[in-house]
């Protein structure tokens, strides 16, 4: 089942679900472990690099993520949860994506300012602003601080996952996870 139904999520959203997991890992990961190498080294370097071209994946992503959300239906969640928690859901998903989306971009705007070339598995992408080293600060400020609120919200989302299945006992965890084959 590739696609999703309102019984469960199809194959395609879940493994875009988890893939976006992965690049996240790895864009963190590729961040925090670039101190191995000392400044101006050409592993911290490389390690930057693709922190940039993962990022730029995670955008592509999500913009993917998107199409196939709002190209079906979202399955039930059983037993149904309370207007409240609906809202609440919309809202923590509205913050999700609004994350998975302006932190990439921000990334984008901050080697644009910068003057730096925009890598992307052997392309070049355009700078989205012209160099200014005014705004690059700002950017990267920007960036940085909702990088670190991604920690909050993806742990965030990680706990509701957990007390959708552990405390609410609905279907909301089972419908993202891969169906095990029989």
């Amino acid at each position: 089942m590739l696609k999703n139904t309102e019984q469960r999520y199809g194959s395609l959203s879940i493994g875009l679900h988890w893939l976006t997991l992965l690049l996240m890992i790895t864009v963190y990961a590729l961040m925090e472990f670039r101190d191995i190498f000392p400044k101006g080294s050409a592993g911290r370097d490389l390690m930057k690099e693709f922190h940039f071209m993962v990022g730029l994946l995670i955008l592509a992503l999500v913009v993917v993520r998107l199409l196939v959300r709002f190209s079906g239906p979202s399955p039930r969640i059983v037993p149904e949860q309370s207007p409240l928690m609906h809202k609440l859901a919309q809202l923590a998903h509205l913050a999700l994506y609004g994350f998975l989306i302006l932190t990439p971009l921000l990334g984008w705007l901050l080697l644009s300012v910068g003057g730096k070339p925009i890598p992307f598995f052997g392309f070049e992408l355009p700078a989205l602003l012209a160099p200014n080293d005014g705004l690059r600060g700002t950017i990267k400020e920007l960036h940085e601080t909702l990088a670190n609120i991604g920690y909050a919200l993806i742990a965030l989302h990680a706990v509701a996952a957990i007390y959708h299945h552990h405390v609410l006992k609905d279907n909301t965890l089972t419908n993202m996870l891969p169906k095990r084959r029989s």
